[in-house]
């Protein structure tokens, strides 16, 4: 065992833009996020995403664990070198020193003062099962480790903060050891001490309960770490806070292994809207939408639409009866102002809509419908009766408005007239397969033929429609197609079944969608093309074709 020093260096000085300790929202997506099914970070990630989060105002990022691979080594060091911290301080993550082991001859404890980081989360075991099955110890060692590894760290001027592993398992099996190891940190020097539901299988009451019973008993400053197994790890974060944990563990969008963490987003809203409590620098909440989706374009995962605060789904209104309130008031169906946290209310047309939400529709585009009943009756039958016939304006925003337009305009909303289109797929005696496409159409007054092959018949016509249209609409050389979905909708026509394609395109400043059915997948394919180069041309100014 080793001795605590009388004093201790002062830690690193906190940057100037955090916020005040009092309460720590506290990152773990480089660590305990990277472990999620599907995640690979690259160290130029890991930089990425730590200059996002450090925008975005968190207290504390968890950088990884050095020492245990080069990867998380060379992170700390890049990190050190290349990233100016504004409001975050930098944590590494590691074990308490081994069974048996000098703390000062302990290679990974070593690993982690090498690492720079002003900050050191040490993970240590609590539930005495895990002592003695896992570590092969017994729990007075166990508990000599933990004292040993705080106190020496904290002689080096480092902050230390102990996750307790499986604390909520091993406080149900014995209460008054997992509490021992709690108040054993507490009394080595540990600035907090974090209960960690490791296996994700607590409720929201039980976290309650258990953090108000540590806190009374220990003293000790506490934290949250809470797994989503159950669903319920932003519910448990916001509980553990109830009960007086002043320190909250989680990872961008919920990423982790199994089925994730506490979701960051969620829980700071929470904590700003709902509690009251500022744990972002002021004015950085607002960035929620935006860094939400800048970290999961890094990790390559398409953000989830439906996501508290920060889906795009998560202020969208479809029924008639939603909008008709929200005409009203957008407070009626709205929990808060979307804008709050960088979202916007969406009013999604179907054959549920009402006038009202045409209307709302309409102002959201930016075409005052005037107060117009029969215009915006026509528009209401002509999206339910095409709706019947199998197409979506929901998932096409930009189909949608084309339609709306032209309804305004009363006549069509054209760039060009499609005389006819072919595709041709050849079979080779190779096995392999050429496809070709043809369009014959007017532009401009102007009578254009145009081939081309492709990767496919539906590839092979955009190219087509390119090569016949980008000398007179040269705007159609920033656009491309970024996503293409192929549904059979039900039917009792076998293979000869109703196709609905929905098609996504960019001109590197935006992404709009368009539909298209038909009952063959080529039919579809075009006209969902036609709908997309049609508003891409809109967007960018260029005058219709009279």
């Amino acid at each position: 065992m080793t001795d605590a020093p009388q004093a201790s260096p002062s830690p690193a000085p906190r940057p100037a833009g955090a916020v005040p300790d009092d309460f720590h929202v506290f990152d773990t997506t480089l660590r305990d996020g990277a472990q999620r099914e599907g995640i690979n970070l690259t160290v130029a990630d890991k930089l990425t995403i730590a200059r996002h989060l450090d925008e975005y105002g968190v207290g504390f990022i968890e950088g990884g664990w050095p020492g245990a691979n080069p990867r998380d080594t060379e992170f700390f060091q890049r990190a050190r070198e290349e990233i100016d911290f504004r409001h975050a301080q930098l944590v590494a993550f590691g074990a308490t020193r081994k069974a048996g082991v000098r703390v000062e001859d302990d290679a990974q404890v070593a690993a982690l003062l090498a690492s720079g980081a002003p900050i050191i989360t040490l993970v240590a075991k609590s539930h005495v099962g895990h002592v003695e099955l896992a570590l092969r110890t017994t729990p007075e060692e166990n508990l000599a480790m933990v004292r040993d590894t705080v106190a020496y760290l904290r002689s080096q001027g480092r902050r230390v903060f102990l996750d307790c592993e499986h604390f909520f398992d091993g406080y149900a099996l014995d209460p008054v050891y997992a509490k021992q190891v709690v108040r054993t940190a507490g009394e080595a020097g540990a600035d907090v001490v974090v209960l960690c539901d490791t296996n994700g299988g607590m409720l929201p009451a039980q976290v309650t309960a258990v953090v108000r019973t540590v806190l009374a008993d220990t003293g000790v400053r506490l934290g949250i770490h809470a797994q989503d197994d159950t669903g319920c790890a932003v519910a448990n974060t916001l509980a553990a806070v109830d009960a007086g944990a002043t320190h909250v563990q989680c990872t961008a969008n919920g990423y982790g292994e199994r089925v994730g963490n506490s979701n960051l987003f969620p829980v700071v809203a929470a904590l700003q809207l709902k509690y009251g409590r500022q744990v972002l620098p002021e004015g950085k909440l607002a960035e929620t939408t935006r860094i939400s989706h800048a970290i999961a374009e890094v990790v390559n995962l398409t953000p989830s639409t439906h996501q508290p605060y920060v889906g795009v789904s998560a202020f969208a209104h479809k029924a008639g009866l939603h909008a008709s309130a929200i005409k009203v008031d957008p407070d009626l169906y709205q929990h808060i102002d979307p804008a709050l946290v960088g979202n916007t209310m969406r009013m999604l047309v179907s054959d549920m809509a009402g006038r009202a939400s045409i209307e709302l529709k309409g102002k959201e585009l930016g075409i005052d419908l005037g107060g117009d009943r029969a215009l915006v009756g026509r528009v209401v039958e002509r999206v339910k009766e095409r709706e019947l016939a199998g197409y979506t304006y929901e998932a096409a925003d930009a189909s949608f408005e084309l339609l709306l337009r032209e309804e305004v305009r009363g006549k069509s909303l054209r760039y060009f007239t499609v005389e006819s289109w072919r595709a041709i797929v050849e079979d080779r005696p190779d096995g392999t397969h050429a496809n070709e496409a043809t369009v014959k159409l007017w532009a401009k007054g102007e009578r254009i033929v145009a081939t081309a092959e492709g990767n496919g018949p539906v590839n092979a016509l955009d190219r087509a429609l390119r090569v016949g249209l980008e000398r007179i609409y040269p705007q159609l050389a920033h656009m491309e197609l970024v996503d293409y979905k192929v549904r059979i909708l039900e039917g009792a026509l076998g293979t000869g079944s109703i196709t609905r394609v929905l098609v996504s395109t960019s001109d590197g400043r935006g992404e709009w969608s368009t539909v298209g059915v038909a009952e063959n997948v080529i039919a579809a394919s075009w006209q969902a093309l036609d709908d997309a180069y049609a508003y891409g041309l809109l967007r960018a100014g260029v005058e219709p074709q009279e």
